[in-house]
């Protein structure tokens, strides 16, 4: 008895991992076109409430849909951020042909992007008169895998 039980402990704690993991798990569909992306990073006051309140405007229920919709508007396919403490790491996927500075431009003056701009200043660590573009500063890729000939 004694022996299932601690089985049965082992499973739940496994289960528990599992499910925890599924946390940082994410699909990415397939393009049907040549992409590019973009990676750019922002760090985040170090203030936990303010990081618990930045993750909750970017939920699909609260963000704006003018912002969403600005996004999509100048190219971008896809976009997506993620979070290890205060630093930030967006990746947007483009179409090939995709002028970065001139649709990031393009883009900080549709309807209510500069109003989100000052909104999201409050959250980050970086000047609040910046510039979207001024504030997520790009990366370069210091690694890929490249595709075996094998497969």
């Amino acid at each position: 008895m004694i022996f299932a039980l601690i089985l049965l402990a082992v499973n739940v704690e496994s289960m528990a991992q599992s499910d925890a993991s599924k946390e940082y798990e994410y699909l990415q569909a397939a393009q049907t076109e040549t992409t590019k992306r973009y990676c750019l990073t922002l760090q985040l006051k170090d203030d936990l409430k303010l990081i618990e309140e930045y993750e909750k405007r970017h939920r699909p229920e609260n963000i704006w849909k003018e912002v969403t919709d600005g996004i999509k508007k100048v190219g971008v396919i896809d976009s997506e951020i993620y979070r290890s403490g205060t630093q930030l790491f967006m990746i947007l996927t483009v179409p090939e042909d995709f002028d970065f500075e001139k649709q990031m431009s393009t883009l900080a003056g549709l309807p209510r992007q500069a109003e989100w701009e000052e909104f999201m200043s409050k959250f980050q660590a970086s000047d609040p008169n910046a510039s979207s573009a001024e504030k997520w500063a790009k990366m370069k890729r210091v690694f890929k895998l490249a595709p075996s000939d094998k497969d």
